[in-house]
Protein backbone atom coordinates (compact mmCIF):
# COMPACT_ATOMS: atom_id res chain seq x y z
CA UNK A 1 0.00 0.00 0.00
CA UNK A 2 1.64 3.70 -0.97
CA UNK A 3 2.32 5.54 2.16
CA UNK A 4 0.21 8.31 1.07
CA UNK A 5 -2.86 5.58 1.13
CA UNK A 6 -2.01 4.04 4.31
CA UNK A 7 -1.58 7.74 5.92
CA UNK A 8 -4.83 8.68 4.21
CA UNK A 9 -6.85 5.42 5.93
CA UNK A 10 -4.61 6.17 9.74
CA UNK A 11 -5.83 9.71 9.81
CA UNK A 12 -9.63 8.52 8.92
CA UNK A 13 -9.39 5.97 11.61
CA UNK A 14 -7.69 8.40 14.59
CA UNK A 15 -10.54 11.21 13.05
CA UNK A 16 -13.31 7.99 13.62
CA UNK A 17 -11.86 7.13 17.00
CA UNK A 18 -12.09 10.99 18.60
CA UNK A 19 -15.80 11.37 16.98
CA UNK A 20 -16.30 8.60 19.29
CA UNK A 21 -15.13 9.84 22.07
CA UNK A 22 -16.91 12.55 21.64
CA UNK A 23 -19.97 11.16 21.10
CA UNK A 24 -19.72 8.98 23.96
CA UNK A 25 -18.33 11.67 26.20
CA UNK A 26 -20.39 14.43 25.64
CA UNK A 27 -24.24 15.31 26.94
CA UNK A 28 -25.19 16.56 24.32
CA UNK A 29 -25.01 13.31 21.49
CA UNK A 30 -28.60 12.58 21.04
CA UNK A 31 -28.24 9.35 18.93
CA UNK A 32 -25.95 6.49 19.69
CA UNK A 33 -23.62 5.61 16.37
CA UNK A 34 -25.25 2.93 14.45
CA UNK A 35 -23.27 0.09 13.27
CA UNK A 36 -23.76 -2.78 11.13
CA UNK A 37 -22.59 -6.24 10.01
CA UNK A 38 -23.10 -7.30 6.98
CA UNK A 39 -22.26 -11.25 6.59
CA UNK A 40 -23.44 -14.88 6.26
CA UNK A 41 -23.45 -17.74 8.68
CA UNK A 42 -20.30 -16.70 10.16
CA UNK A 43 -21.72 -13.38 11.59
CA UNK A 44 -25.08 -15.02 13.24
CA UNK A 45 -23.26 -18.20 14.27
CA UNK A 46 -24.89 -21.11 12.61
CA UNK A 47 -24.28 -24.53 14.76
CA UNK A 48 -23.28 -22.06 17.87
CA UNK A 49 -25.34 -21.50 20.92
CA UNK A 50 -24.48 -17.67 20.59
CA UNK A 51 -27.10 -17.81 17.26
CA UNK A 52 -30.01 -17.08 19.55
CA UNK A 53 -27.85 -14.93 22.07
CA UNK A 54 -29.54 -11.60 23.03
CA UNK A 55 -31.27 -11.12 19.37
CA UNK A 56 -33.75 -8.60 21.11
CA UNK A 57 -30.74 -6.13 21.77
CA UNK A 58 -29.84 -5.40 18.09
CA UNK A 59 -31.97 -4.95 14.99
CA UNK A 60 -32.14 -7.66 12.23
CA UNK A 61 -32.96 -6.11 8.71
CA UNK A 62 -34.03 -9.55 7.77
CA UNK A 63 -36.68 -9.99 10.71
CA UNK A 64 -34.74 -13.27 11.04
CA UNK A 65 -34.27 -12.77 14.94
CA UNK A 66 -31.25 -13.87 15.30
CA UNK A 67 -28.15 -12.68 17.65
CA UNK A 68 -24.46 -14.15 17.00
CA UNK A 69 -21.32 -12.02 16.64
CA UNK A 70 -23.69 -8.83 16.38
CA UNK A 71 -24.98 -9.17 19.74
CA UNK A 72 -21.46 -10.07 21.24
CA UNK A 73 -20.07 -7.05 20.27
CA UNK A 74 -22.95 -4.97 21.31
CA UNK A 75 -23.04 -6.55 24.80
CA UNK A 76 -19.00 -5.99 24.89
CA UNK A 77 -19.82 -2.57 24.15
CA UNK A 78 -22.52 -2.48 26.70
CA UNK A 79 -20.36 -3.31 29.18
CA UNK A 80 -17.77 -0.67 28.40
CA UNK A 81 -20.25 2.19 28.44
CA UNK A 82 -20.14 2.80 24.69
CA UNK A 83 -23.63 3.09 23.44
CA UNK A 84 -24.17 1.73 20.08
CA UNK A 85 -27.17 0.69 17.86
CA UNK A 86 -26.13 -2.97 15.84
CA UNK A 87 -27.88 -3.69 13.13
CA UNK A 88 -27.22 -7.03 10.90
CA UNK A 89 -27.88 -8.09 7.23
CA UNK A 90 -27.20 -11.87 6.59
CA UNK A 91 -27.67 -14.34 4.43
CA UNK A 92 -26.24 -17.89 4.90
CA UNK A 93 -23.95 -19.25 1.91
CA UNK A 94 -23.73 -15.47 0.74
CA UNK A 95 -20.59 -13.64 -0.39
CA UNK A 96 -20.95 -9.87 -0.72
CA UNK A 97 -22.35 -10.27 -4.33
CA UNK A 98 -25.51 -11.19 -2.39
CA UNK A 99 -26.03 -8.43 -0.82
CA UNK A 100 -25.31 -5.93 -3.87
CA UNK A 101 -27.74 -8.01 -5.63
CA UNK A 102 -30.69 -8.33 -3.37
CA UNK A 103 -30.02 -6.51 -0.07
CA UNK A 104 -28.96 -2.69 -1.32
CA UNK A 105 -32.60 -1.56 -0.46
CA UNK A 106 -32.62 -2.83 2.92
CA UNK A 107 -28.82 -1.76 3.25
CA UNK A 108 -29.75 1.80 1.88
CA UNK A 109 -32.44 2.35 4.62
CA UNK A 110 -30.01 3.88 7.08
CA UNK A 111 -26.86 6.41 6.67
CA UNK A 112 -24.39 4.18 8.93
CA UNK A 113 -21.76 5.39 11.79
CA UNK A 114 -19.78 1.80 10.85
CA UNK A 115 -20.24 -0.98 8.43
CA UNK A 116 -18.37 -4.44 9.46
CA UNK A 117 -18.63 -6.94 6.71
CA UNK A 118 -16.94 -10.15 4.97
CA UNK A 119 -16.87 -12.04 1.84
CA UNK A 120 -17.04 -15.71 1.41
CA UNK A 121 -14.78 -18.02 3.75
CA UNK A 122 -12.88 -19.08 0.95
CA UNK A 123 -12.71 -15.72 -0.83
CA UNK A 124 -14.72 -16.95 -3.74
CA UNK A 125 -16.11 -20.27 -3.26
CA UNK A 126 -15.84 -20.62 -7.00
CA UNK A 127 -12.05 -20.07 -6.83
CA UNK A 128 -10.89 -21.00 -3.70
CA UNK A 129 -8.10 -18.10 -2.37
CA UNK A 130 -8.70 -16.09 -5.45
CA UNK A 131 -8.84 -12.45 -3.84
CA UNK A 132 -10.35 -10.93 -6.94
CA UNK A 133 -14.10 -11.20 -6.34
CA UNK A 134 -13.95 -9.89 -2.26
CA UNK A 135 -12.08 -7.16 -4.13
CA UNK A 136 -14.50 -5.75 -5.88
CA UNK A 137 -17.59 -6.65 -3.93
CA UNK A 138 -15.88 -5.27 -1.09
CA UNK A 139 -15.27 -1.60 -3.03
CA UNK A 140 -18.21 -1.71 -4.52
CA UNK A 141 -20.43 -2.01 -1.16
CA UNK A 142 -18.30 0.79 0.64
CA UNK A 143 -18.70 2.81 -2.24
CA UNK A 144 -22.61 2.42 -1.27
CA UNK A 145 -22.36 3.01 2.03
CA UNK A 146 -20.27 6.04 2.04
CA UNK A 147 -22.27 7.58 -0.10
CA UNK A 148 -25.10 7.31 2.51
CA UNK A 149 -22.91 8.86 4.86
CA UNK A 150 -19.66 10.48 3.99
CA UNK A 151 -18.18 10.09 7.37
CA UNK A 152 -19.23 6.26 7.33
CA UNK A 153 -16.05 3.75 8.71
CA UNK A 154 -16.15 0.35 6.92
CA UNK A 155 -14.42 -2.39 8.36
CA UNK A 156 -13.56 -5.87 6.70
CA UNK A 157 -13.31 -8.88 8.71
CA UNK A 158 -10.74 -11.95 7.93
CA UNK A 159 -11.93 -14.74 8.78
CA UNK A 160 -10.73 -18.39 9.79
CA UNK A 161 -9.43 -21.11 8.98
CA UNK A 162 -11.77 -24.17 8.19
CA UNK A 163 -10.59 -27.29 9.64
CA UNK A 164 -12.79 -29.23 7.06
CA UNK A 165 -10.35 -27.86 4.36
CA UNK A 166 -7.02 -28.35 5.96
CA UNK A 167 -7.57 -32.04 7.16
CA UNK A 168 -9.33 -33.65 4.39
CA UNK A 169 -8.55 -34.86 1.17
CA UNK A 170 -8.70 -33.34 -2.01
CA UNK A 171 -9.68 -29.21 -0.49
CA UNK A 172 -7.46 -26.40 -1.71
CA UNK A 173 -5.91 -26.10 1.89
CA UNK A 174 -5.72 -30.02 2.70
CA UNK A 175 -2.18 -30.75 3.92
CA UNK A 176 -1.18 -27.10 4.53
CA UNK A 177 -0.46 -25.66 7.98
CA UNK A 178 -3.69 -24.81 10.20
CA UNK A 179 -2.63 -21.04 9.77
CA UNK A 180 -2.06 -20.53 6.34
CA UNK A 181 -5.77 -20.62 4.80
CA UNK A 182 -6.14 -17.68 7.50
CA UNK A 183 -3.11 -15.95 6.17
CA UNK A 184 -4.80 -16.34 2.69
CA UNK A 185 -7.80 -14.75 3.56
CA UNK A 186 -5.76 -12.25 5.49
CA UNK A 187 -3.59 -11.53 2.20
CA UNK A 188 -6.97 -11.32 0.33
CA UNK A 189 -8.56 -8.48 2.81
CA UNK A 190 -5.25 -6.50 2.64
CA UNK A 191 -5.64 -6.25 -1.14
CA UNK A 192 -9.42 -5.17 -1.27
CA UNK A 193 -8.48 -2.93 1.82
CA UNK A 194 -5.99 -1.42 -0.44
CA UNK A 195 -8.07 -1.01 -3.56
CA UNK A 196 -10.76 1.35 -1.78
CA UNK A 197 -10.68 4.69 0.11
CA UNK A 198 -13.33 4.11 1.84
CA UNK A 199 -11.91 0.96 3.89
CA UNK A 200 -10.14 1.66 7.04
CA UNK A 201 -9.28 -1.95 8.61
CA UNK A 202 -9.21 -5.31 8.69
CA UNK A 203 -10.57 -7.33 11.74
CA UNK A 204 -7.82 -9.89 12.50
CA UNK A 205 -10.19 -12.86 13.60
CA UNK A 206 -8.99 -15.82 11.61
CA UNK A 207 -5.50 -14.76 12.91
CA UNK A 208 -6.46 -14.47 16.44
CA UNK A 209 -8.23 -18.17 15.96
CA UNK A 210 -4.57 -19.19 15.07
CA UNK A 211 -3.26 -17.74 17.73
CA UNK A 212 -5.40 -19.06 20.48
CA UNK A 213 -4.39 -21.98 19.31
CA UNK A 214 -0.78 -21.64 18.97
CA UNK A 215 -0.87 -20.04 23.02
CA UNK A 216 -2.53 -24.01 24.00
CA UNK A 217 -6.12 -22.33 24.83
CA UNK A 218 -7.41 -24.01 21.40
CA UNK A 219 -7.12 -27.12 19.57
CA UNK A 220 -5.86 -27.44 16.31
CA UNK A 221 -7.26 -30.14 14.70
CA UNK A 222 -11.03 -31.54 15.88
CA UNK A 223 -11.09 -34.36 13.81
CA UNK A 224 -8.44 -36.64 16.12
CA UNK A 225 -10.17 -35.45 19.44
CA UNK A 226 -10.11 -32.46 21.45
CA UNK A 227 -6.86 -32.50 23.69
CA UNK A 228 -7.54 -32.19 27.05
CA UNK A 229 -7.84 -28.71 29.04
CA UNK A 230 -8.51 -27.02 25.35
CA UNK A 231 -11.68 -26.09 23.13
CA UNK A 232 -12.81 -26.32 19.55
CA UNK A 233 -13.12 -22.85 18.09
CA UNK A 234 -14.97 -24.64 15.16
CA UNK A 235 -18.64 -26.34 15.64
CA UNK A 236 -19.67 -29.69 14.91
CA UNK A 237 -19.42 -29.63 11.24
CA UNK A 238 -15.70 -28.19 11.42
CA UNK A 239 -16.29 -25.43 9.40
CA UNK A 240 -18.69 -23.35 11.08
CA UNK A 241 -17.73 -21.55 14.82
CA UNK A 242 -18.62 -22.83 18.39
CA UNK A 243 -19.62 -20.30 20.91
CA UNK A 244 -15.95 -20.11 21.69
CA UNK A 245 -14.92 -19.05 18.17
CA UNK A 246 -17.65 -16.46 17.46
CA UNK A 247 -16.97 -14.86 21.53
CA UNK A 248 -13.24 -14.44 20.46
CA UNK A 249 -14.58 -13.34 16.69
CA UNK A 250 -16.31 -10.93 18.54
CA UNK A 251 -13.64 -9.60 20.98
CA UNK A 252 -11.56 -8.54 18.19
CA UNK A 253 -14.19 -7.10 16.05
CA UNK A 254 -14.95 -4.91 19.68
CA UNK A 255 -11.27 -3.98 20.16
CA UNK A 256 -10.47 -3.12 16.47
CA UNK A 257 -13.68 -0.77 16.14
CA UNK A 258 -13.65 0.77 19.17
CA UNK A 259 -9.98 0.69 20.61
CA UNK A 260 -10.09 -0.67 24.20
CA UNK A 261 -8.17 -3.41 25.31
CA UNK A 262 -10.57 -6.27 25.34
CA UNK A 263 -8.65 -7.89 28.34
CA UNK A 264 -10.67 -4.81 30.13
CA UNK A 265 -13.77 -6.54 29.64
CA UNK A 266 -12.57 -9.20 32.67
CA UNK A 267 -13.43 -12.59 34.32
CA UNK A 268 -16.51 -11.27 34.89
CA UNK A 269 -17.41 -10.52 31.43
CA UNK A 270 -21.20 -10.94 31.13
CA UNK A 271 -21.84 -12.92 27.88
CA UNK A 272 -19.64 -15.40 29.01
CA UNK A 273 -21.45 -15.81 31.60
CA UNK A 274 -24.27 -16.58 29.55
CA UNK A 275 -23.09 -18.31 27.07
CA UNK A 276 -21.76 -21.45 29.70
CA UNK A 277 -17.74 -19.90 28.64
CA UNK A 278 -16.11 -20.58 32.33
CA UNK A 279 -13.79 -17.28 33.50
CA UNK A 280 -10.44 -18.43 32.86
CA UNK A 281 -11.48 -19.14 29.46
CA UNK A 282 -12.98 -16.05 28.88
CA UNK A 283 -10.01 -14.21 30.07
CA UNK A 284 -7.77 -16.46 28.23
CA UNK A 285 -9.39 -15.79 24.82
CA UNK A 286 -9.65 -11.71 25.87
CA UNK A 287 -6.24 -12.08 25.82
CA UNK A 288 -5.46 -14.18 22.52
CA UNK A 289 -7.73 -11.02 21.36
CA UNK A 290 -5.67 -8.54 22.65
CA UNK A 291 -2.09 -9.90 21.41
CA UNK A 292 -3.41 -9.73 18.02
CA UNK A 293 -5.09 -6.39 17.96
CA UNK A 294 -1.86 -5.24 19.63
CA UNK A 295 0.88 -6.97 17.66
CA UNK A 296 -0.56 -5.03 14.48
CA UNK A 297 -0.63 -1.60 16.35
CA UNK A 298 -4.73 -1.50 16.43
CA UNK A 299 -4.76 -1.03 20.71
CA UNK A 300 -2.86 0.26 22.84
CA UNK A 301 -2.30 -2.33 26.44
CA UNK A 302 -4.46 -0.94 28.85
CA UNK A 303 -2.74 0.16 31.95
CA UNK A 304 -2.17 -2.96 34.75
CA UNK A 305 -4.44 -0.51 37.07
CA UNK A 306 -7.56 -0.20 34.61
CA UNK A 307 -7.49 -3.95 34.56
CA UNK A 308 -7.52 -4.82 37.92
CA UNK A 309 -10.09 -2.42 38.66
CA UNK A 310 -12.29 -3.67 35.77
CA UNK A 311 -11.62 -7.48 37.07
CA UNK A 312 -13.12 -6.45 39.92
CA UNK A 313 -16.14 -5.09 38.80
CA UNK A 314 -19.56 -7.14 38.61
CA UNK A 315 -21.00 -7.41 34.97
CA UNK A 316 -23.84 -9.92 36.00
CA UNK A 317 -25.30 -10.37 38.80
Amino acid sequence: MPCSHYFQKSLVRLTGMLTLFCVVSSAMATEPPKVLFIGNSFTFGYGSASIVYRADSISDLNNNGGGGVPALFKSFADQSNIDYKVYTQTQGGAALDFHLEQRLDVIGSEAWDKVVMHGFSTLDPLKPGNPAMLIDTAGKMADFVHKLNSSVEVFLTSTWSRADLVYQADKHWSDTPIEKMALDVREGNNKAMAASPYIIGVNPVGEAWTRAMKMGIADENPYNGIDYGKVSLWTWDHYHSSAYGDYLHALVVFGNLTGIDPRTLGENECSALELGIPRKLATQLQQAAFEQLESEQLITAASNELLLKQRERKFCD
